[in-house]
């Protein structure tokens, strides 16, 4: 490199230079200095803690007040100015205590119930000009929201949901996704739908490969050249999506089925006698079904259900298992009980005169049966299955055994158990844990049992309810008939409405009824094996808290606050707000809406509650939103561990605050 040699004049007036900016520099540097000692003061959107960072106030809002301010202003593509006006719209909605967290905000945003537009006559609620002042004094979010940059050139990390959103942006991609969504609910659609769009694309690729060709060779004119290259570019698309959608799908498949290896969770479900009792029953007690009959067990496990099957006369029982380990243990115990299928001892008596060697245990899932057994459709004269899972429907297996329903059971065949109904009831404070943090060993710790209390309002627990701690009467929300409901009724939304059980001192009205203090509401399920295929004798499997209790136990979900309830048959006027002991409600109505998660087999619930008093007045709540994980409920002893972990990450972050 050649070098550059300055004269004396030339080296005076650069040395000058460099005094000037040296000067102005310092001055630049005193003015940062002066900025970075500065310490800002950043109040939370939604109550009274500030923080000395935005970053910290953000991820507050996100967690505890499912508000994401960032990912609002992502999602609704809002400009700077747009930005600081909602700002000032939260902090004047909060004043005025209509709004208390971010989720009644953007509740439409929720996929669980009817989506309200959050625009009115095409404009956001906060784009009148009034919200362009300031409504806090020296507010200092409204000078560092933007990281000191303009929310325009806002670009967070692009997540797997930000990819999957934008190609359902795509009206050709979402067309695509809405007509294969049998996808999301079996492996085997998964897998054909895949299949089905490589087939495509490889047309399609054939098909732009020869117009390519036939441009070189100056057949087709340029005007193609783009048509040819997007037609490329959306078969990608089109591979990709399905790909992403089948990966996931077979993960969680893989880590579910894999969790039922597990001897203790077979062991768990064997020993409750109220479930396993039910399917006994209904098997050996109706020899007019089973007997003779070609049985289907869906998700056998240990093969207890196929093995009463072949104990009460059955021809034939296929076992189907999709755990590989389980499936291996299921055949050894039909072997070792003389019920395993082989070829050289089919249709045998035994010394009871029932048929040996029926049970055939099939390894995969029910929607790749037919690549591991030919099986005619619609030949199978009775469907058997243990699907539920805890609140009912989570899991998701009971779109299983409708699938194994529509393609191979017969006719008018029968399905076991062939009904299922969701029940709810409101609980008092019995069935909480505040009772025991009142007295232990005779200290007073109700201050924790306040704060378990409000983790406990933030999700669903699994747990045992004491019938004596229901408050109210029980009310259906949701019956499924398993012979005829479509796989999409699996996702519902009902109301119901919870009155006071009656009790003694209903019987003589007085001018002060007693007030009950309703916390929660708690959900259980009912099937029935009922006389349509059970004709000797029908039977119930229930785990309501009025009955024995069982590994189901029941789902509890409880109210932020609680809600002061009295008999309808009160007689005295109240005032004040309702849901409170100067006014308690005499019913409380309920909206629950329990859905399919876009996380495979898990299940998203929302619950809308309304308190009605005596002369017809209202009190809404919030609306809640709750996720059932399949990864969460392992067992109860994890369950308490991981509340106990939250709860001391919670401490640490307050100390660190």
């Amino acid at each position: 490199m050649a070098t550059k040699y300055l004269s004396a004049e030339e080296e005076e007036e650069e040395e000058e230079e460099e005094e000037v900016e040296g000067e102005q520099g310092g001055v630049w540097d005193d003015w940062q200095s002066d900025e970075e000692d500065s310490s800002s003061d950043y109040l939370c959107l939604f109550c009274d803690l500030r923080y000395d960072s935005t970053e910290r106030l953000f991820e507050h809002c996100k967690f505890v007040h499912f508000f994401d301010l960032r990912g609002i202003i992502r999602d609704l593509r809002l400009d700077f100015y747009g930005s600081l006006k909602l700002i000032n719209y939260i902090r004047s909605q909060v004043a005025t205590n209509k709004c208390q967290s971010g989720d009644v905000l953007f509740k439409s945003f929720t996929g669980l119930h009817a989506a309200e537009n959050i625009k009115k006559e095409g404009k956001f609620p906060w784009d009148d000009e009034l919200y362009l002042k300031p409504f806090m004094i020296d507010d200092a979010l409204l000078h560092s929201f933007a990281n000191d940059e303009d929310v325009e050139d806002f670009d967070p990390p692009v997540t797997e949901e930000d990819i999957l959103s934008e190609l359902m942006n795509d009206g050709h991609i979402a067309q695509i996704y809405h007509s294969s969504q049998g996808i999301l609910d079996t492996e085997k659609l998964q897998t054909s739908a895949c299949l089905d769009i490589r087939r495509h694309v490889a047309a399609e690729e054939k098909e732009a490969n020869f117009f390519e060709k036939s441009k070189s060779n100056g057949i087709c004119g340029g005007s193609f050249n783009g048509e040819s290259h997007q037609k490329q570019k959306d078969c990608q698309l089109k591979v990709s999506f399905a790909n992403v959608v089948a990966r996931e799908i077979r993960n969680v498949n893989e880590n579910y089925f894999g969790s039922y290896g597990s001897f203790g969770i077979h062991k768990e479900m064997i020993s409750d006698k109220v479930r396993t009792e039910a399917y006994r029953i209904a098997i050996l007690n109706n020899p007019s079904l089973l007997n003779q009959a070609t049985v289907m067990d869906v998700g056998c496990g240990t093969g207890i259900l196929s093995l009463f099957a072949a104990q009460a006369g059955a021809s034939t029982v296929v076992a189907v298992e999709a755990s590989l380990k389980m499936a291996a243990i299921a055949t050894q115990i039909a072997k070792d009980n003389g019920y395993l299928y082989e070829e050289n001892n089919k249709g045998e008596k035994d010394e009871d005169n029932h048929c040996s060697g029926v049970i055939d245990v099939v390894q995969t899932m029910v929607e790749e049966l037919d690549k591991f057994k030919k099986i005619t459709p619609h030949s199978v004269d009775v469907l058997v299955s243990e699907w539920m899972g805890y609140c009912l429907l989570y899991e998701s297996m009971l779109s299983s055994v409708l699938y194994a329903r529509d393609y191979w059971l017969k006719p008018g065949g029968a399905i076991l158990p062939d009904t299922a109904t969701i029940l709810v009831a409101g609980f008092g404070r019995g069935g909480t844990s505040l009772p025991f943090w009142e007295n232990v060993y005779g200290f007073n710790m109700t201050c924790i049992g306040k704060e378990v209390m409000e983790d406990a309002s933030c999700s669903p627990i699994i747990d045992v309810v004491n019938s004596k701690d229901i408050v109210t009467e029980s009310a259906v929300l949701q019956t499924f008939d398993l012979t005829t409901m479509k796989p999409d009724e699996v996702d519902f939304t009902a109301r119901c409405e919870l009155v006071l059980k009656p009790s003694p001192e209903d019987a003589s009205v007085t001018e002060e009824p007693i007030v009950c203090w309703c916390y929660g509401i708690v959900l259980w399920f009912e099937t029935g094996f009922t006389s349509r295929f059970c004709k000797e004798m029908p039977t119930v499997l229930s785990t309501s808290p009025y009955f024995p209790k069982t590994h189901w136990s029941q789902t509890i979900f409880t109210f932020q606050e609680p809600v002061a309830m009295t008999s309808s048959k009160s007689k005295s006027e109240y005032d004040g707000l309702v849901g409170t002991e100067r006014c308690p409600a005499v019913r409380i109505s309920s909206r629950i809406s329990i859905a399919r998660s876009s996380v495979h087999r898990s299940l998203d619930i929302s619950m809308e509650t309304t308190g009605i008093s005596l002369d017809g007045r209202k009190r809404s709540w919030p609306l809640r939103i709750f996720r059932i994980f399949f990864i969460v409920i392992i067992s109860m002893e994890l369950a308490w561990f991981g509340m106990a972990f939250l709860l001391l990450l919670k401490a640490v972050f307050y100390y660190k605050s």
